[in-house]
């Protein structure tokens, strides 16, 4: 009841006006656009194709052995500290900050996404360790060493879990790669957002109907015994190379990232806390409250779409046609990016918070619902139970509530992490102050304004661990994704 007063709260809070003239006739010419595809309007298909996966390959490899060697010291609060910050910052944030210093090459595509899956991995695997079965490792021989302990007993309990997790993030990596092209880098995502800010829906969609394929193609070609394949392949398409000097490394380091007042040689503190309490005033707090609001009313819409869309694939309702045709719909909304979504809202409505809302809400909503109905194929229910209306609110939902609970609360963190980034197509959330400062190159405001976004980050999450402890909802990370 808590989580949906607030979120009715932040709702009725949002701006969410439709600002453009006649979203009407846009609608229907992005939706001719998508009946009528052109793949041959481009010659940057391939390239685009090429880039999106080298940068997803390479990316989730190197964050998948850094978190690995992170999860091995997992009890250490120290590197639990370490990998919730790295992964609390967007890769499309990572991906602004490296541009300053290697400019747009392969490594800063590598980095944006390696960085924030090294944290998210670490997290992963870690309580993997700390769930595994014990009793192999109590079993073992008296005097066995940790390292054989570890490789023997421990690994081998949690490695197909692992390589499960790695496969589901590669799908996420294609995903991050993608919207890597608003930036700047030659992805799928840079010649979609090109296509579909002139106006040519067609090609537009040509590039979207690509993104799909990967990401729907995954389970076909991502096979384990030919991911060193692709991982060579990837190299040889896109070495990681930066357009990094000695010069703009020592200036990143020594100039851009210190506050401005303190670059002058006779600076004073008042100066510093008049800085600081000017950005804290004017992007700060309007930032992380645009912020909040955006994602709380996302996280109720959220909640309203998985209790409506999960019966489309349960068992429990409907027929074989009908689940089929509504896992094709929760398929397509979890394979499209929010933050594309959101980008094709704002150009029908315009900049208001109803895009970032909506586009936040589908994805997250399919996502949860797909879960959610995927838990109730494992009910029991009795041969005389009710159907339609009254099985689901009083046979299915009650017994699937805490699992819903415990989805929702978990992805709230994540849908927080989106809505910073949706500032960079111009709505009002910390995004917005953060590519701003970037395009005025002032870093230093840019790289506060990112921790003030990963404290909030950080603080969301400890609110929705409390409350899943208070409220005894547990769930299994290999589900939650």
């Amino acid at each position: 009841m808590l989580i949906a007063l607030i979120g009715f709260a932040a709702l009725w809070l949002a701006d969410t006006r439709i600002t453009t003239g006649d979203p009407g006739l846009e609608l229907q010419r992005i939706a001719s656009g998508f009946l009528a595809p052109d793949f041959f309007a481009s010659d940057q298909l391939i390239p685009a194709i090429g880039y999106t996966l080298a940068f997803a390959l390479q990316g989730v490899a190197v964050g998948f052995g850094c978190g690995f060697l992170l999860a091995l010291f997992w009890r250490w609060r120290l590197v639990r500290g370490f990998s919730a910050v790295i992964r609390a910052v967007h890769e499309l944030f990572w991906g602004l900050l490296f541009l300053q210093v290697a400019g747009l090459s392969t490594l800063t595509g590598l980095l944006a996404i390696a960085i924030p899956y090294s944290g998210i991995f670490a997290k992963v695997f870690g309580e993997f360790f700390e769930e595994a079965d014990r009793a192999p490792a109590h079993a073992s021989p008296i005097g066995s060493d940790a390292f054989s302990l570890f490789w023997y007993a421990r690994l081998p309990l949690v490695w197909q879990h692992m390589k499960t997790y790695g496969a589901y993030r590669v799908e996420c990596g294609i995903r991050a790669s993608a919207i890597l092209g608003f930036i700047g880098l030659p992805t799928l995502g840079f010649h979609l957002e090109t296509a579909f800010r002139q106006g040519d829906y067609n090609e537009g969609a040509a590039f979207l109907y690509l993104l799909m394929l990967l990401v729907l193609s995954l389970r076909f070609w991502l096979k384990p015994m030919l991911m060193p394949v692709w991982l060579i392949a990837a190299l040889v398409w896109a070495p990681p190379r930066g357009n990094v000097t000695e010069g703009s490394l020592s200036r990143f380091l020594t100039q851009d990232i210190i506050p401005a007042p303190m670059r002058q040689a006779d600076w004073q503190w008042h100066q510093l806390g008049d800085w600081s309490s000017m950005l804290l005033h004017e992007q700060i707090l309007p930032g992380l409250t645009q912020t909040l609001v955006l994602g709380t009313a996302a996280l109720l819409v959220t909640g309203v779409l998985s209790l409506m869309l999960f019966p489309l694939i349960s068992r429990q309702f409907g027929h074989p046609l009908s689940r089929s045709a509504g896992n094709g719909l929760l398929v397509i909304l979890r394979t499209l990016p929010e933050f594309l979504l959101a980008f094709i809202f704002v150009l029908l409505m315009g900049p208001s918070m109803l895009p970032g809302i909506l586009a936040l809400s589908l994805h997250t909503g399919a996502i949860v619902a797909h879960l959610c109905g995927r838990f109730t194929d494992t009910l029991q229910l009795r041969s005389d139970a009710s159907h339609g209306l009254n099985r689901y609110a009083f046979e299915v939902l009650p017994r699937i509530y805490p699992n819903f609970l415990a989805l929702l609360l978990y992805r709230w963190e994540i849908i927080m992490r989106e809505t910073a980034i949706l500032g960079i197509l111009g709505i009002g959330t910390l995004g917005f102050y953060v590519d701003s400062a970037f395009s005025e190159l002032r870093i230093d405001r840019a790289l506060v304004l990112i921790a003030a976004g990963v404290i909030l980050n950080l603080l969301v999450d400890a609110f929705s661990r409390t409350l899943r402890r208070h409220l005894r909802l547990r769930h299994s990370l290999s589900d939650l994704g």
